[in-house]
């Protein structure tokens, strides 16, 4: 049977959602708590990489395992959570179709970036403090352009795995709340460190050390080093992953 895992998590003290040699990852995490807890080795696959530092608000991930009943499902995600500490959260576990992928079936998906404007004593940890003026309709004016791209390779990062470097970004801007200022950005795929380094070159068009222009020029130069600086992974949250309803057993 094949279950999908949703999950929240801190990414504070972890080198991202995937396994790497000698660091702790979220997908290491998980995996050791299936075998705790399970007495059997289990491979989870999650929906995406998330880089290190990054934080999760809505994560999937689909296992392989034999048939449970809701009631065990229930008590599983109870003692998931008994396991893990204050920076993974188990939200839900829910049988799928068999041929579901958390990956390869999700259809968007959104992050979040937040700027402090001000110092935030209580929310450090989570935001990026960035004190300068910022020309929020110049920036909004340049995220209507990214729309009209399919290739990031000038924002992302040399030298990955990967076949290509198209996305469709479906939308994308910014808005001021409170002190912060959010960015919002969907997509149908990232590219490893894609929206750190669009928000640094953004930012660079909302202090107006380039015009939307130089902004466009950036993105057709396919060259990451045109583009601004990535910034601090603390203030990035994957915020939703959407997936077609038809593919769960139930909700």
């Amino acid at each position: 049977m094949r279950y999908f895992l949703h999950l929240s998590y801190n990414g504070t003290n972890f080198c991202g959602w995937q396994i790497q040699p000698s660091e702790p990852s979220i997908q290491e995490s998980i995996e050791t708590a299936f075998f705790h807890l399970l007495k059997e080795k289990i491979g989870i696959t999650g929906c995406g990489r998330t880089d290190t530092g990054v934080h999760a608000l809505n994560y999937y991930a689909h296992f392989d395992y034999k048939e449970i009943s809701n009631q065990e499902i229930e008590e599983l995600v109870f003692k998931l959570n008994r396991y893990f500490g204050f920076d993974i959260k188990i939200m839900g576990l829910y049988k799928m179709k068999e041929d579901s992928h958390a990956r390869f079936d999700a259809g968007s998906r959104t992050y979040k970036y937040y700027i402090a404007q001000e110092k935030q004593p209580f929310n450090n940890d989570f935001s990026h403090y960035f004190s300068r003026p910022l020309n929020i309709e110049k920036m909004n004016e340049a995220c209507k352009k990214l729309i009209s791209y399919t290739d990031f390779t000038s924002f992302s990062k040399l030298h990955t795995q990967v076949n290509n470097n198209n996305c469709k970004i479906l939308s994308a801007s910014w808005e001021k709340d409170g002190d912060m200022v959010v960015f919002t950005i969907e997509a149908n795929r990232f590219l490893r460190n894609m929206v750190r380094s669009i928000v640094g070159t953004l930012v660079e068009v909302g202090i107006e050390k380039i015009s939307v222009k130089e902004f466009c020029e950036i993105i057709e130069a396919k060259d990451r080093k045109r583009a601004g600086a990535s910034f601090p992974a603390k203030a990035l949250f994957l915020h939703n992953i959407k997936y077609e309803k038809e593919l769960f057993f139930q909700l």
